[in-house]
């Protein structure tokens, strides 16, 4: 008797569109392993470049990381995202969010080049009962991509040595300009040098905050060990932000570390650096 495959189910992910899902899973044997960071690839080792990111803001629901990072881990592994543009890929998942970072050579409004996934768009399907929109406006896919409202890079060289956190907060609606502005300030003064800050771009969906911080790996981790000498500049900035953001899980958070997404999927492109040409867009990929 024949099976048929019944319909895909729509995906909050706009990376994400499928069609149809293999009877045995190929990826039921893979395993996450959770960071708290995800460093640039060696490839990636100019200390001026920076991939054009898109982020995704979902629901997700609570411990379902080893029933989605598989999947993508065997897509990205089997098939060529690179080929599209995308040449790198972070999940994180924070207090029932899911945050999927695209990571693409440039914007596509420059390259045209649009897809996150190549034309094996079964993930979609797999990943509907653990991945939801989270926006109260949502009707299709590109509504979960959150809206970048503020990006600071240091002039100059950076370390090629960079590590990325992503940090998630609650925003009161519509204070993006706010936001911008306290951060703004406090960038123009010393405070990045000082932390190893080496670029920073912030992000929202709706009542969500989204806090890309890129440093520098040796630096970053001095100040995590030196937490406390620190401590007066980081207060100014969180007191000129208060009005503003305020911790998404208000009753189980202690300190900052507490606002910090964890990773549990990586990717990046094993044959590309920058340099590469960005590729065509192929008829019907765009």
């Amino acid at each position: 008797m024949t099976q048929t495959t019944p319909p895909a189910t729509p995906s909050a992910d706009p990376a994400a569109d499928a069609t149809s899902t293999p009877t045995e899973p190929p990826w039921a044997n893979d395993t996450v392993e959770f960071a708290t960071t995800a460093t640039a690839p060696a490839s990636w080792s100019s200390g001026s470049w920076r991939p054009f990111r898109n982020v995704i803001v979902c629901r997700m629901v609570p411990g379902s990381e080893d029933k989605v990072g598989p999947v993508f881990a065997y897509y990205d592994r089997t098939t060529r995202p690179q080929d599209l543009g995308v040449v790198g890929r972070i999940l994180l998942s924070y207090e029932g969010l899911y945050l999927h970072v695209i990571e693409r050579k440039e914007d596509p409004e420059v390259s045209g080049q649009r897809r996150g996934l190549p034309a094996f768009q079964q993930i979609a399907e797999v990943i509907a009962p653990y991945v939801t929109p989270y926006p109260s406006y949502w009707q299709n896919p590109s509504h979960s991509v959150a809206k970048h409202f503020y990006t600071w890079l240091p002039e100059g060289e950076v370390s090629p040595d960079r590590e990325m956190t992503v940090i998630v907060q609650r925003m009161r609606p519509g204070t993006e300009e706010d936001i911008a502005r306290v951060f703004a300030a406090s960038d123009a003064g010393g405070l990045p040098t000082e932390t190893g800050v080496t670029g920073r771009w912030l992000y929202s969906m709706e009542d969500v905050f989204v806090h890309l911080l890129e440093q520098d790996r040796v630096k970053a981790a001095a100040v995590r060990e030196n937490h406390e000498s620190m401590r007066p500049a980081f207060a100014k900035v969180m007191q000129d932000l208060a009005p503003y953001v305020s911790p998404y899980r208000p009753e189980t958070w202690q300190s900052p570390r507490d606002s910090v997404a964890r990773v549990f999927h990586r990717w990046t492109a094993p044959d590309w650096a920058p340099g590469d040409p960005v590729p065509t867009p192929r008829e019907g990929t765009a």
